[in-house]
């Protein structure tokens, strides 16, 4: 029996076991009513609502200190002598790299597609909304973390939520708070191991065999998949063994370059075609509040870019706090107005160059696309930068190729602190998490399992359910944080002192 033979049986006899539970999910999960002429998915409200919350109960914390912010992971403010393995900067890299990936280059050609140009203005709000709940989420995660005695940090919903509970509420709390610790952590290794993990690989390798001949070319056969898939699962398993400090060493480096690398391409785009830009501008503004051929009109325009933006960022999902929870500083805080950042660099800054790219370059494809046909999201992106570039393709597919590495890295280490959450932080337990990891990336080039992959996006969005309760039920225990961090941050003006010294903080009033 040949090897491609064998995948097809597995893909088939896996997609005939998950299928119904994966449709079961997704419809409650992304359960949608209907809207001005449109569906709106409730999890994309949930989302959403949350991000308005939280924007108000913290003034604007994402323009008011948004200076602080690029302050801190300059390392202004930094502890040298802090628990933690990693600093700001790497920290932030290292979150960044689980949310920036396909869905920057594909989903927001998708989103430009069925929404429209206007979506692009929704897309841009529902970022800078994220970035509030993004603050809330890491400075919790930093706040209720646990530094083993090796000295290695363990974050996220599955410590933050009974920690904080249980301190907030008592017993009860915390019961409740391990409860949702438990879903928490099951849902993350899911998504993980199939939609951080393998649906990357198999979208990456796609990519590749694309630009390489297709499946006649020398990566379209069986063997040409085995071969990629067994080198991604090396260099993941090599970095992975490393921990937070190796896949930060490696995301620090890499997260800069590859979104240089792509926004400049974007600007050259851009810049070529300047005399268009204030047409595109227009037409992004009078399509988020006049567009024409999209279903459901504004409200339609906007439930697509909240989509992409919530889908894109992951904010209030629980995953960043895990990455950030890593960093070195005695405030909870300082790393939180650190993560607000994360939405701004993701939403903000890529996706919007994306959607403008292919606005101002307007490829045939996109045209196509609106029209009702079916073409993928990084055909269109990519067939945007051709028009000016036409080796752009190579460049674009390195460029998945890299994030596609870097979220599997980023996703290996929120499943490992999962899994060890579950199963305990032994050694035998660590090295069983990479192995299946690294099997599961080598697969990844040679199964479809898109029934898995559905699923796991279901798990994943679910899991946004359990982290947003938490975060309403601890907002005033960041609010305490940030007070404090922010007196701390007046002490060291009015001292003149430098960020490289360590001070106690002013108490604050809260």
């Amino acid at each position: 029996m040949s090897l491609e033979s064998i995948t097809e049986n597995v893909d088939e006899a896996v997609s005939g076991f998950f299928e119904p539970i994966a449709k079961w999910l997704g419809e409650i999960v992304f359960y949608a009513v209907p809207v001005g002429g449109t569906d709106l998915p409730l999890i994309v409200a949930w989302l959403v609502v949350a991000g308005l919350v939280f924007t108000g109960w913290f003034g604007f914390i994402q323009v008011r200190k948004f200076r602080l912010a690029v302050d801190v992971v300059r390392g202004k403010y930094d502890d040298k002598d802090s628990a933690g393995e990693v600093n700001h900067f790497q920290a932030l890299t290292a979150a960044v790299s689980g949310t920036v990936g396909l869905g920057n280059i594909a989903g927001v050609a998708v989103a430009v597609s069925i929404g429209g140009a206007g979506a692009t203005f929704w897309m841009i709000l529902c970022g800078l909304l994220g970035m509030a709940t993004k603050f809330v989420e890491v400075t919790l995660g930093v706040k209720y973390r646990e530094v083993h005695a090796d000295g290695t940090v363990s974050g996220g919903p599955m410590h933050y939520l009974p920690k904080g509970l249980g301190e907030r509420f008592g017993k009860n709390g915390k019961t409740f708070g391990k409860v949702l610790a438990v879903l928490a952590s099951v849902m993350i290794l899911f998504f993980g191991l199939f939609g951080g993990n393998l649906f990357q690989v198999n979208q990456s390798y796609a990519q590749l065999v694309s630009v390489t001949g297709g499946e006649d070319g020398a990566m379209g056969s069986s063997a040409g998949a085995l071969f990629f898939g067994v080198l991604v699962a090396a260099l993941v398993g090599i970095v992975l063994l490393g921990g937070i400090r190796s896949i930060a060493s490696v995301t620090s480096r890499l997260i800069p370059a590859m979104a240089g690398i792509y926004i400049v391409a974007c600007l050259v785009v851009i810049l070529v075609n300047v005399t268009a830009v204030p047409g595109a501008i227009g037409t992004i503004i009078e399509g988020a509040f006049n567009p024409e051929g999209v279903a459901g009109g504004v409200l339609g325009a906007l439930i697509i870019g909240f989509q992409r933006a919530a889908f894109s960022n992951e904010a209030g999902l629980g995953s960043a706090p895990i990455a950030h929870s890593a960093v070195k500083t005695k405030h909870p805080a300082s790393e939180g107005l650190v993560a607000l950042l994360e939405p701004f660099i993701d939403t903000v800054v890529i996706c919007t160059m994306t959607a403008l790219t292919i606005v101002i370059a307007n490829p045939a494809s996109w045209g196509e696309a609106r029209e009702g046909e079916s073409i993928g999201g990084v055909t269109i992106t990519s067939d945007a930068f051709e028009t000016v570039l036409p080796w752009f393709p190579y460049v674009l597919t390195v460029a998945v190729l890299l994030f596609a590495i870097s979220t599997v890295l980023t996703w290996g280490y929120y499943g490992l602190k999962a899994w060890t959450y579950l199963f305990g932080r032994s050694r035998t337990s660590e090295i069983v998490f990479k192995s299946l990891y690294t099997l599961l990336a080598v697969s990844g080039s040679l199964l479809t399992l898109q029934t898995l992959i559905d699923l796991a996006d279901a798990v994943l969005f679910s899991l946004a359910v359990v982290n947003i309760i938490g975060l309403y039920l601890l907002a005033p225990v960041v609010k305490r944080e940030l007070n404090t961090f922010l007196a701390y941050v007046r002490t060291r003006k009015a001292d003149g002192t430098d960020g490289d010294k360590d001070e106690e903080p002013a108490k604050a009033t809260v």
